[in-house]
């Protein structure tokens, strides 16, 4: 980010004969998750403050988990296939980033990720939402300032005031929303499912698509299997 420098040019008098014409002016100053990806009751950060800074959400995750009654035996061992679910935001690439952490995470978890089972076990579906949550800054220009003129019994005056901006303006508000569920392959029972999601600044170097990946899972799988029953919600 750049520096706000503000330079300020002397007045200049200008000797006149005139008497004085005036006195010189002022100084310039949730739950139904389960129905489907994306389903009520999962809200969306307020709109933008536009507040100088960086926004206090940023880098904030939030996270929700469900286990179904009676299955938290089932999870955390044996086979484990990922599938990618349809209709989730970004490219390829970015999809087998995020199955690539959820898969790292059920591997700690201690589930045989390196051989799935084609006809039973369990498969884990990833899904992938981004929406923007506030605009990126419109651009501006760096120098802007003002002139003060007045007059007085000794002359004209009239000075100028410069600032230099060379901050950029901020990228936009998005938010990453990272949903999977853990499934019985063979009777296609919903064991698990959970969401977590994050919210950074478009552009920022610090959160690229594995940093944020990597912090999601790991929020999404924090304490698995550990989580709220599916019939409480």
């Amino acid at each position: 980010m750049g520096s706000i420098r503000r330079f300020v040019l002397p007045a200049i008098v200008i000797a006149s004969a005139s008497p004085a014409l005036a006195h010189p002016p002022g100084g310039w100053g949730g739950p139904g998750w389960s129905a489907g990806w994306g389903g009520p009751g999962w809200g969306r950060p307020a709109a933008d403050s536009r507040s100088a800074g960086r926004d206090s959400r940023e880098g904030r995750v939030s996270a929700e988990h469900f286990v179904a009654d009676g299955v938290a035996a089932q999870l955390g061992h044996g086979a484990l296939a990922v599938r990618a679910e349809p209709g989730g935001s970004g490219d390829a690439r970015e999809a087998a980033t995020f199955e690539a952490a959820v898969i790292d995470q059920l591997a700690k978890a201690g589930y045989d990720t390196a051989r799935p089972d084609p006809a039973g076990g369990q498969v884990v579906e990833v899904h992938v939402v981004r929406d923007m949550v506030a605009p990126a800054e419109p651009k501006r220009s760096p120098v802007s300032g003002a002139m003060e003129v007045g007059v007085s019994n000794h002359g004209s005056m009239m000075g100028l005031q410069l600032n230099y901006d060379a901050t950029k303006p901020r990228g936009a508000l998005i938010e990453t929303r990272l949903e999977a569920r853990i499934r019985d392959r063979a009777t296609d029972k919903l064991l698990w499912e959970g969401r977590a999601a994050i919210v950074t600044r478009e552009g920022d170097s610090h959160w690229n698509d594995n940093a944020v990946a990597g912090r999601l899972a790991g929020a999404l799988f924090e304490r698995f299997p550990a989580a709220q029953s599916l019939a409480e919600r």
